[in-house]
């Protein structure tokens, strides 16, 4: 016989704790299998299968081009299928793109012409189109815009930063040992030299010349013409059209209209998206449904928890 009135009240108290820790375990638990299965369930069903939006006529492919450019890989495999792929007649490239990376935007602005060689490409611009994103653009047969699309900037930046009076400040030095006066041009502990900044603006200089000599290629225009345009500066997609850098104000269903159209498609065309790999739909997934799915578990667990928390003795 226990004697003891306040190690009872003790036990008494700790009770509705333990109810909760089993009733977070147990939801952890489950939300942990559920996690599991859900991956599994999309790396499973991951068969790098195409979605394929029915219609009455012929394919057309779509290659969406979104976000920074800094990996080519996907948007050039796709490009390449698609121009591979027989039964696709033609392909519309929706952009969504601020630009990106040099060389990346560069391929795949010549991976677009090499597949229009083929048949043709329409590039449909989204809310921005602009530097990388437009240069990818200039592969195209046809260039659409929204009449607010954001593009143009055509330019070339490079920015270096400077950590050299921080790292004194945190008693950190470098010492550096090189072959050649410019083998660590580019250090982020130091000013540039006036031979330095030479060369890295003889590099920016040639590659805006690149853009530049890209756009007056693909748009029909005289480089003197293009010049005055290529200082950076944004350009409403209206803007653009009135100077030449796109063909026509529209939506992407314009653009799939006019790929269409370029292909003699007859009815309305079925349209094709890239095969996704596992680690695409897997990204997708943790960015479009992982927020949400948290906020979800956070609210069970919230249902569950607040009836219970309370200390006082049962009776």
């Amino acid at each position: 016989m226990n004697n003891d009135p306040n190690g009872e009240l003790r036990r008494s108290a700790w009770n509705p704790v333990l109810v909760v820790l089993a009733t977070v375990g147990g939801l952890s638990l489950l939300a942990l299998a559920g996690l599991f299965f859900l991956l599994y369930s999309v790396l499973h069903q991951a068969s790098e299968s195409r979605t394929v939006l029915p219609g009455t006529g012929d394919k057309v492919g779509v290659v969406p081009v979104t976000g920074v450019i800094d990996d080519p890989a996907p948007t050039l495999k796709a490009l390449r299928e698609f121009r591979l792929d027989a039964s696709i007649k033609a392909v519309v490239v929706r952009i969504d793109s601020p630009g990106g990376a040099v060389g990346a935007s560069q391929e795949i602005y010549e991976e677009i012409r090499r597949l229009d060689a083929v048949k043709p490409v329409v590039a449909s611009m989204g809310s921005v189109a602009a530097s990388g994103g437009y240069y990818a653009a200039l592969g195209a047969r046809k260039i659409i815009a929204n009449p607010g699309t954001v593009t143009g900037s055509i330019g070339v930046i490079l920015k270096i930063p400077n950590l050299g009076r921080l790292l004194q400040k945190l008693g950190i030095r470098t010492t550096v040992v090189k072959s050649g006066k410019l083998k660590d041009l580019g250090s982020v502990t130091r000013d540039l030299t006036p031979a330095e900044r030479r060369v890295l603006q003889g590099v920016m200089s040639d590659i805006h010349r690149q853009f530049i000599e890209a756009v007056a290629r693909s748009r029909g225009l005289e480089v003197t013409a293009v010049e005055p345009l290529a200082d950076g500066r944004i350009l409403s997609g209206r803007q653009a059209r009135d100077a030449g850098l796109l063909d026509e104000l529209g939506n992407f269903s314009l653009a799939v209209q006019r790929a269409a159209e370029l292909a003699r498609i007859e009815g309305e065309p079925t349209l094709v998206y890239p095969r996704k790999d596992r680690m695409t739909l897997l990204r997708e997934l943790l960015e479009e449904e992982g927020a949400e799915g948290l906020a979800r578990l956070a609210g069970r667990l919230a249902d569950s928890l607040r009836p219970r928390l309370t200390l006082e003795p049962a009776h």
